[in-house]
């Protein structure tokens, strides 16, 4: 395989990943960090930092953007749920350092 159709697989795979994160409002980022170390601010800030590393400047908000599908605070207001006392405790065990 060439790096041309390398790359636009893998831009067509992130499209994908963005698009499903974007109908799973229901999966809060606390879950997906406990159970894969990411969520979706990690992917916005990847996307950002790889923008970076070639001179293109992209603001935080708008790289969340790109990830949530809207702004990140109207994402919030509409689907962010407080987090359970255990989520919270795992989300401690797995990143104690995090915060």
């Amino acid at each position: 395989m060439d790096d041309k159709t390398r790359t636009e697989l893998e831009a067509a795979a992130f499209r994908r990943l963005v698009s499903h994160l974007q109908n799973r409002t229901d999966v809060q980022n606390i879950d997906l960090m406990n159970l894969a170390g990411f969520c979706r601010n990690c992917l916005s800030r990847w996307y950002r930092e790889e923008a970076g590393a070639r001179g293109i400047e992209i603001a935080d908000p708008k790289a969340r953007e790109v990830v949530y599908g809207m702004p990140y605070d109207e994402w919030k207001a509409k689907f962010q749920k407080d987090a359970s006392t255990d989520q919270k405790k795992a989300f401690e065990k797995s990143f104690p350092n995090h915060g």
